[in-house]
């Protein structure tokens, strides 16, 4: 037996003698700090038992109550003590459990991340990447070696900042990177924002997958509906290639986009180029000259299989641009210049080849529509009426289904035997080609009647019996007039059409209501009425169909008004530029929404006479008044200068020549017209001087007024000298569709 332990069995003894003689809490506490000291110097529960009851048998002790009282009490902190200890074993064992748990979860969370497929990042709120999975290396050429990635992130394009960073927000979005070896891609990333419980921290956990295949095939078809839309509208290959290389120099990202068309075999090229071709950026240069190279390629790739695409050069790690033959015809070749070399992938020759083929295409289209203006412009001048038109006239023509140049109004002036002008001015249901076809057949019609010596209302009454058999003539309005110049008369009937306009000189115009009827074929008119009406000299007249007034929300009355106050003003300019006036003023914002024909004539002006003294200082009245009549009888500008200069030196000569030597006489200029002449006559009452046998420097006015005329008569018989020359009006020459801008 060890000291401890004899020591403590003698303190328990006396310990519990004393309980036994005088039970109190005193001493019941005394056996509890026994139990403490039992606990600390390991005398067992065992020991401490076996004692006591030794104890009270060699004392042969009665009162067994209280000796257990006092047994227990002192057994009471070493039971505290067990259960401690069992607890703290139990909460050990648990603690253990759970961190085998853990370590199993995070080796599961470690196997789990590593075996998806898409990219997997944890980043903190500075936004740097502290974990990574292998799939996001694979992706991004940045794996967990390298880890954290702080801001600015390696794989981030400085270009696209507007795309958010890697675990800087939770979203879903797009994000283009660099990836280590240099590769532009695209991905897909999923991101969302966590709290730790332990510290409040906030993480943000995310995945990433590759989506470069999509975008690249969504930019396709962007770029290919972007090019679509821009060489819809087109109709010629020239606004094609206008706007089509501008948008595909954006969608390639090229620095430069040419073509070039071969019009035959033998010409050059014509050249179309959208951003600089030569190195300096000096484009007005380089829309002039391509450099001996680019020519060489385009003239070798044009008659390459469609939709092909060749890198420049050839094998080469890197591009500097691609050439490609556009259409099928082998007469045109695209080069894209990029600004720098680069890598041309896969994705990029297919975008490549789509957009090289959708511009062909455009091309194609332009052309067939190049085709069928030429048709139409074609079956126009067959339809629409003579190409050359008398003097004093002026037509326009503009459809409202442009690019075809051909609608359902029509006009038509016809010389007469008599004299007379024939005019008719039409107007078909309906638009485009059926219309014409329509128009044609009317018109020849009209035509063939006036030649007859049909008079307007016979005209328009055999017109309706023609309507009645032709398919769509139905309703067609007409307005059919017989001019006569010489007398100063237009006879005129409207079957349902615009009345025409008759301007005075410096007066507004009126309209001419008088012998209006039903359009063509819609009812039995048993006669047409016909009206006629007095052509004041150098009065305007204007015959028009409805497109030229009629506007969408305006009342027709006020479009009436702007036409007759146009026409205030139209004895100052020729009929061409009556026409130009009048449609330029007329025309909305939008353009016409009808076909528009019109006819404007100018009815020969009184004859001018002129007397004035033989003077110097009245030379310029003389040429100005001249000026004025001559517009008014609509003598092209070139003509009327000629007239005026000849003029002017026969005036001169007068005033110098016939009153030398004597009082100053007089000087007479007169000036009329005929449909087809204008007669100038200059007379004085002086004395004839022939011309020298050397005039020197001078002498050369007879000459000039014989080449300024046509036909020069100097008759100086008698009492003075008259001078007359006659000049022949040239016909008016008709460009089909002509069109005001």
């Amino acid at each position: 037996m060890s000291a401890v332990l004899a020591a403590f069995r003698e303190a328990y003894a006396n310990a519990l003698r004393l309980h036994l003689d005088s039970p109190s809490q005193t001493t019941l506490a005394d056996g509890y700090e026994l139990g403490r000291r039992a606990l600390v110097e390991g005398v067992s529960i065992l020991d401490l038992t076996e004692h006591h009851f030794r104890l009270l048998a060699r004392a042969g002790i009665d009162d067994t109550e209280s000796a257990l009282e006092f047994l227990l009490q002192t057994l009471a902190a070493l039971d505290v003590a067990t259960r401690g200890f069992l607890d703290s074993t139990r909460s050990y064992e648990l603690q253990r459990l759970r961190a085998e748990d853990l370590a199993d979860r995070d080796a599961f969370r470690t196997a789990l991340v590593e075996s998806l497929q898409d990219g997997f990042f944890v980043a903190d709120a500075s936004g740097t990447v502290t974990e990574v999975n292998s799939a996001f290396g694979a992706l991004t050429g940045y794996g967990a070696e390298g880890l954290p990635y702080k801001l600015p992130h390696p794989w981030a394009v400085p270009e696209h900042e507007r795309y958010p960073n890697l675990g800087t927000e939770a979203a879903r979005f797009v994000l283009p990177i660099r990836h280590r070896d240099g590769r532009r891609l695209w991905l897909a990333v999923s991101t969302s924002s966590v709290i730790k419980p332990e510290n409040e921290e906030r993480v943000y956990v995310g995945t990433i997958r590759d989506v470069t295949a999509e975008h690249d095939a969504q930019a396709r078809d962007q770029a290919v509906s972007r090019l679509a839309t821009a060489v819809g509208p087109a109709t010629s290959v020239a606004e094609v290639l206008s706007v089509g290389l501008e948008e595909l120099r954006r969608a390639t990202d090229a620095e430069t986009a040419v073509v070039s068309v071969w019009p035959n075999r033998q010409g050059p090229p014509e050249q179309y180029v959208s951003g600089p071709v030569s190195d300096t950026g000096d484009e007005a240069v380089s829309r002039q000259v391509l450099d001996a190279r680019a020519r060489a390629l385009l003239d070798r790739v044009r008659t390459q299989p469609s939709r092909s695409v060749f890198v420049i050069p050839e094998g080469g790690a890197s591009s500097e641009g691609v050439v490609a033959p556009l259409g099928e015809a082998g007469d045109a070749a695209l080069w894209l210049r990029f600004a720098a070399p680069r890598v041309i992938t896969v994705a990029d020759r297919a975008l490549f080849s789509l957009l090289v083929g959708h511009l062909s295409l455009a091309v194609q289209r332009a052309r067939n529509f190049d085709q069928a203006r030429a048709t139409s412009l074609t079956l126009q001048r067959a339809m629409l009426g003579p190409i050359e038109l008398p003097p004093r006239f002026s037509v326009h023509y503009e459809p409202a289904l442009p690019p075809l140049e051909i609608g359902g109004d029509w006009y038509d002036v016809v010389q007469l035997r008599d004299g007379t002008i024939g005019v008719v001015v039409g107007d078909c249901v309906g638009r485009g080609l059926s219309a014409a076809v329509v128009m044609g057949q009317l018109r020849t019609a009209a035509r063939a009647l006036l030649l007859r010596g049909a008079g307007p209302a016979q005209l328009l009454a055999e017109l309706d019996t023609v309507a009645d058999q032709i398919p769509g003539a139905m309703c067609t309005t007409v307005c059919a007039a017989v001019l006569d110049p010489a007398r100063g008369l237009i006879r005129y009937s409207n079957a349902g059409h615009m009345p025409p306009v008759l301007a005075e000189p410096d007066a507004k115009g009126r309209l001419l209501e008088g012998g209006r009827a039903v359009p063509l074929a819609t009812f039995d008119t048993p006669r047409r009425p016909e009206a006629t009406t007095a052509l004041a000299p150098g009065s305007t007249l204007v015959l028009f169909t409805d497109g030229l007034v009629e506007q969408r929300g305006v009342d027709i009355d006020m479009r009436f008004d702007e036409l007759a106050d146009e026409l205030s003003g139209a004895t100052r300019d020729l009929p061409r530029e009556v026409a130009d006036a009048v449609l330029s003023r007329l025309r909305p914002s939008g353009g016409y929404d009808d076909d528009v024909a019109m006819v404007v004539y100018r009815q020969p002006p009184r004859p001018l006479h002129v007397d004035v003294p033989a003077e110097p200082l009245r030379l310029s009245g003389m040429r100005r008044e001249l000026t004025n009549w001559l517009a008014a009888a609509a003598v092209p500008h070139e003509l009327a200068a000629d007239l005026v200069a000849a003029a002017n030196e026969a005036c001169s000569n007068s005033i110098e020549h016939a009153y030398l030597g004597s009082a100053p006489g007089r000087v007479v200029l007169t000036a009329d017209c005929t449909m087809d002449n204008v007669v100038i006559e200059v007379a004085d009452s002086g004395v004839w001087r022939p011309q020298p046998e050397d005039p020197g420097h001078r002498g050369r006015g007879i000459a000039m007024m014989r080449a300024l005329s046509d036909e020069l008569t100097i008759d100086h018989v008698g009492i003075g000298t008259r001078v007359r020359m006659v000049a022949r009006l040239p016909a008016v020459s008709v460009a089909a569709a002509s069109r005001v801008p």
